[in-house]
């Protein structure tokens, strides 16, 4: 892994991670491979995360070189594995153990995230697309939770995160058919946010993740905590963690800064802190 912050990133870095101006961008760099979740490049993204934590850093963008987000698990591992007389539940085990573990720790990550996808999103591609709290999209990218094509069920974190999104019915339907999904009908099932056209991607991308990693970080943080509470707690319980947080919360330099702003009709300038 190389940090880009520092000078050119190598070439042959499974994972490259630059951060600029408070925005953190963690880019898979296996092309060739259409940046599968290999054990390289899962190793990347988790000591990338660990290298973020307590940083500068106020939003990760996690996004694939050359055309592909990512093409999912490491099928050629698990080949290898079953060449090697490695039994098959093993083989299976050690690939999903890798892509699940990546997969749950975006999906934890104190900052908030967004997938930035232009090309493929498959199998547990798909899913550390949605493990990221906002997905956009170009209008070529396609996403697929097709893991019967490999005939496998579904693993790192699809029955949980799916659903979640598009609820039970489509979730099925989507696993079962193995969709390739097209980018305006998965903007339509909420599984991406926004879908930009290709020749003003980068720029609509930029412009979304710039007004995130501007906000008032604190605060951010914590709402992002507390809606993935709220998804397994009562309402009241979902209360009472609001007004812990925000208790923390309104002694945050970014609230005072947005109080004085919103009092004197103008824009805050957060800091992040």
């Amino acid at each position: 892994m190389s940090d880009g912050a520092g000078g050119e990133p190598a070439a042959d870095d499974a994972v490259v991670l630059d951060v600029t101006d408070g925005v953190a961008t963690l880019t898979l760099n296996r092309p060739e491979m259409r940046n599968a979740l290999t054990s390289e490049v899962s190793a990347g993204i988790l000591d990338a995360l660990d290298e973020l934590e307590g940083g500068d850093a106020r939003c990760l963008v996690i996004e694939g070189a050359g055309g592909a987000f990512s093409a999912g698990g490491d099928i050629n591992a698990m080949t290898e594995r079953l060449a090697g007389d490695v039994p098959l539940e093993e083989a299976v085990r050690r690939v999903a153990q890798v892509t699940s573990r990546t997969v749950e720790r975006v999906a934890e990550f104190y900052l908030p995230t967004v997938a930035k996808i232009d090309g493929v999103a498959f199998g547990a591609g798909a899913n550390l697309a949605i493990a990221c709290d906002l997905q956009v999209a170009s209008t070529e990218s396609r996403i697929s939770f097709g893991f019967r094509q490999v005939g496998l069920a579904v693993d790192s974190g699809t029955s949980y995160l799916l659903p979640r999104i598009v609820g039970e019915n489509t979730a099925k339907e989507l696993v079962f058919t193995g969709e390739l999904v097209a980018a305006d009908r998965a903007e339509s099932l909420g599984l991406f946010n926004h879908v930009y056209p290709e020749e003003s991607f980068d720029e609509r991308a930029d412009e979304l993740v710039e007004e995130i990693a501007t906000g008032p970080t604190v605060a951010l943080r914590a709402s992002k905590r507390l809606i993935r509470q709220g998804l397994e707690s009562s309402l009241d319980q979902a209360m009472t963690n609001e007004a812990a947080a925000q208790a923390a919360v309104f002694e945050s330099h970014d609230h005072r800064a947005g109080a004085e702003a919103f009092m004197a009709n103008e824009e805050p300038e957060f800091e992040g802190r």
